[in-house]
């Protein structure tokens, strides 16, 4: 009955003959090359001049990738990387059977940043947007945050597609005809596709927040916009995670049957609650 099954074995990219373009790696160009489009859009809705852009353009992308790497090292993957520290900074990884990298080094494997956490990430773009609102954009904090949380929404549909095209971050077994066959991570049985049960989820949340900053007086509410995005994206992550198959062996069922992703959650989805529902 696997002929109702969809068999996932897509290429690791645009192969150009001395490179690879991967898949993954488009996701993040497609992401920041629309998420510039959109902000410029939204900063000549708000009279903000146009060169406080790039400065923000920075600011995210940076604090994005140190953010997605740091949560991977800390909320997930400690009990290795302590025992490996030059691997956090470093696109390589300890490997004696490997051949010499350049020429140069050997003992060490060429394997580009692997592990990113979107909690982390969570925590470097707001950081960021913080001091970027402080000294560059002089807006209250929760101005750029509203806004930019529904740019953020369409980041992760993007992120999560990444992921699909990758065969990683999967969900359980269906334990029917129905799912999808991994085969390039080696799976022969159908799985529950989890990384577009994100993907379609996180993007139909950004379009509702860029109807509400058009179409309502929403931006003109201090942190309703992000507490939006924070309460359902989170929400959404919660749920989404009990179908998905374990990342971190031994970390993922620590906290009343809950797993690392989900009790991070929960924090943040209160977070988002209390900016909807605060006093204006």
């Amino acid at each position: 009955m696997k002929f109702l099954s969809i068999v996932w074995d897509p290429s690791l990219g645009i192969d150009l003959g001395f490179f690879v373009v991967r898949w993954y790696s488009l996701m993040f160009v497609a992401t920041f090359i629309i998420g510039l489009r959109l902000m410029k859009k939204i900063f000549i809705e708000d009279k903000i001049p146009a060169e406080k852009l790039d400065p923000l353009f920075m600011y995210t992308f940076v604090s994005m990738l140190v953010g997605m790497r740091l949560g991977e090292v800390f909320f997930y993957n400690w009990g290795y990387f302590q025992n490996h520290l030059l691997e956090i900074i470093l696109p390589f990884k300890e490997n004696a059977n490997s051949s010499a990298i350049f020429g140069l080094i050997n003992g060490w494997e060429f394997t580009g940043f692997t592990g990113f956490a979107s909690h982390g990430a969570a925590v470097g773009i707001i950081t960021a947007l913080y001091f970027y609102s402080k000294k560059i954009l002089n807006k209250p904090f929760l101005f750029i945050l509203d806004r930019m949380g529904i740019l953020v929404a369409l980041a992760g549909f993007f992120i999560r597609m990444g992921n699909f095209f990758n065969s990683e971050i999967y969900g359980k077994p269906t334990g029917s005809s129905f799912g999808v066959i991994f085969k390039s991570a080696g799976e022969t049985i159908p799985r529950h596709p989890t990384q577009l049960y994100e993907a379609f989820s996180y993007l139909i949340l950004f379009f509702v927040l860029w109807r509400l900053y058009w179409k309502t007086d929403a931006k003109e509410k201090s942190g309703y916009l992000f507490g939006i995005f924070f309460a359902v994206l989170w929400a959404l992550r919660f749920v989404i995670e009990f179908l998905k198959e374990a990342q971190i062996q031994g970390r993922e069922d620590w906290v009343f049957s809950l797993n690392t992703g989900q009790v991070l959650s929960i924090p943040l989805v209160i977070i988002g609650l209390i900016l909807i529902f605060k006093k204006r």
